[in-house]
């Protein structure tokens, strides 16, 4: 499982506290099963509040601290603290955060960390930082989201409804300019499996070339939405297979989509 020793112990002592409000998010969340590509650096947990994210850190300092960790705090300010948790030799960085509760879907249960955030809005999430950085293990993660997920098309139509300030075109423009990799980049991440450069650049411009038609074939009155086919009890990424997909549209808290008539 592409989690450290340590990472899983916190994670399994934390996920007592964790609730729709109190959640695990970021490249944790995204990576935490055992076919995933990337180990994270760290644990980031997400709250709707800045009290909530205070009380989040005062239960889980106090947890780990009680479990024989030592935790350091590096950083600590309305919103957002940052810590190292070690033990054993071993250490991981954890955060806690104030994140909009703006979403698709409502967080789901997880064996491991208690409460995570849901895949989509994970993968969503995932894609608007790789808009306004530029970093490998951001492409990493988008690209196995495109695999596993959802298709990168559908991924930045949804995503304009997260941050109304971009429209998929403009999504994607700049996510084109995120396909410099070498293999230097890659052999400073955490993998699970050897990665080539030049493979990952040929799938993200694939990725990018079907995303672009996907949403070319979108109306725009529907953007930001995700698409379910009530048939098929899913959401869909690819144009060809819309079918009865009606859309479906975030908002706080997310919602969770209706798939049949009472």
């Amino acid at each position: 499982m592409p989690l450290s020793d340590v990472q899983e112990e916190a994670l399994r002592l934390l996920a007592i506290h964790r609730d729709d409000e109190s959640y695990l998010a970021g490249g944790a969340a995204m990576n935490i099963e055992p076919q995933s590509t990337r180990y994270s650096d760290d644990l980031d947990y997400f709250q709707d509040s800045e009290e909530r994210v205070a009380e989040a850190f005062a239960s889980d300092e106090a947890a780990l601290r009680q479990a024989g960790f030592s935790v350091a705090v590096q950083l600590s300010q309305p919103g957002f603290i940052r810590a190292i948790a070690s033990k054993g030799g071993e250490a991981t960085r954890i955060d806690w955060a104030q994140d909009s509760a703006w979403r698709f879907l409502p967080p789901v249960s997880h064996p491991v960390a208690g409460v995570v955030l849901q895949p989509i809005d994970l993968a969503i999430n995932k894609l608007l930082a790789l808009v306004g950085r530029d970093e490998p293990r951001d492409v990493v993660d988008t690209l196995d989201a495109h695999d596993t997920i959802l298709s990168l098309g559908a991924l930045a139509w949804a995503a304009a409804g997260k941050d109304p300030g971009y429209t998929p075109p403009l999504i994607l423009e700049m996510l084109g300019r995120r396909a410099t990799l070498r293999s230097e980049d890659l052999e400073r991440l955490h993998l699970s499996r050897e990665l080539a450069a030049t493979e990952l650049k040929s799938k993200w411009l694939s990725a990018l070339a079907q995303a672009k038609a996907f949403v070319a074939s979108r109306p725009p009155e529907e953007m930001g939405c995700l698409y379910l086919s009530p048939s098929q009890e899913r959401f869909i990424g690819d144009a060809e297979e819309l079918g009865d997909a009606v859309p479906h549209y975030g908002r706080p808290g997310g919602v969770l989509p209706v798939v049949h008539d009472p």
